[in-house]
């Protein structure tokens, strides 16, 4: 070739040229991970309208994170664990008792099994404790950009309350108050931040107070359970079942925990107010 010969410039079209795709966030897909011995289901965090028409990549309906939890099943991203019960972690993602049951035989379809559901949002804490599973709310995270205040005491989430039975093998926890219309079976257990009260037959465990606060209450049309917990303090239901039932409350006083009948708390409570002023 002569050094006089043109050389030739390659034109690259638009259509020709290298498209490189955005990386995905993988805290942003539905994903699985074993961790102390269970496999957990994480759903990606629900979005606000603005960061949603900031980025359109983080519009996760439902419809696409079923379809993103049917590629993971079927390609057998799971299929290495050797565990039978899941944990979802819903976080503030809201799920109706619908949607818990369509992961669940989702799950069911390749022998996993959804034990329990892990949120911050009351809705879901709701739906998944009716349908049965255990529960662990928690309060839903401010953001960053928003400042951390310390204080002696956090702040207690607003009550839970339930209308249901409490089924052996079913947790329920929570960070406030928990109220449950129905009996706590034994084999059970109810934990809560704030105060428990049972309007039914308390026959499994309660642990009130659970972040340390001494002086929250157990409460119970029937108190039978078979372990109590306030705060640090623990104590065992009585062994021999009594002929007749009244509102009892379980308090700390400084022996440690007490059962008395509940109008004598109330009683003693109202005494305390006036004497103090």
């Amino acid at each position: 070739m002569s050094l006089d010969t043109p050389i030739s410039e390659s034109i690259i079209t638009e259509s020709e040229s290298p498209v490189i795709s955005p990386e995905i966030d993988p805290n942003l897909q539905v994903r699985f991970k074993t961790e102390a011995g269970r496999l957990l289901l994480f759903l990606p965090p629900e979005n606000n309208r603005e960061d949603i028409e900031t980025n359109a990549n983080l519009n996760n309906t439902w419809t696409e994170l079923w379809q993103q939890l049917k590629h993971r099943l079927n390609g057998g991203e799971h299929a290495e664990q050797d565990y039978t019960e899941v944990y979802l972690m819903a976080e503030n993602r809201l799920l109706d008792g619908r949607q818990l049951q369509d992961i669940a035989e989702a799950l069911t379809e390749v022998q996993l099994q959804l034990k329990r559901v892990k949120t911050s949002r009351r809705q879901t804490a709701v739906a998944a404790a009716m349908a049965g599973y255990s529960v662990d709310q928690d309060v839903e995270r401010e953001t960053l950009a928003q400042p951390v205040l310390e204080t002696t005491t956090a702040p207690l989430a607003e009550p839970l309350y339930l209308k249901m039975t409490v089924r052996s093998g079913v947790d329920i926890r929570h960070p406030g108050t928990i109220v449950i219309v129905g009996d706590v079976n034994p084999g059970s257990s109810v934990i809560a931040d704030g105060d428990i009260i049972i309007w039914g037959r308390l026959r499994g465990n309660a642990h009130a107070g659970a972040k340390g606060n001494p002086n929250s209450l157990i409460m119970a049309l029937q108190m039978e359970p078979k372990l109590i917990r306030i705060a640090d303090q623990v104590a065992r239901g009585p062994e021999i079942t009594p002929e007749h039932f009244y509102p009892e409350v379980a308090y700390i006083n400084t022996t440690g925990i007490r059962i008395s009948p509940a109008k004598e708390v109330a009683k003693a409570r109202v005494l305390t107010l006036d004497i103090n002023g």
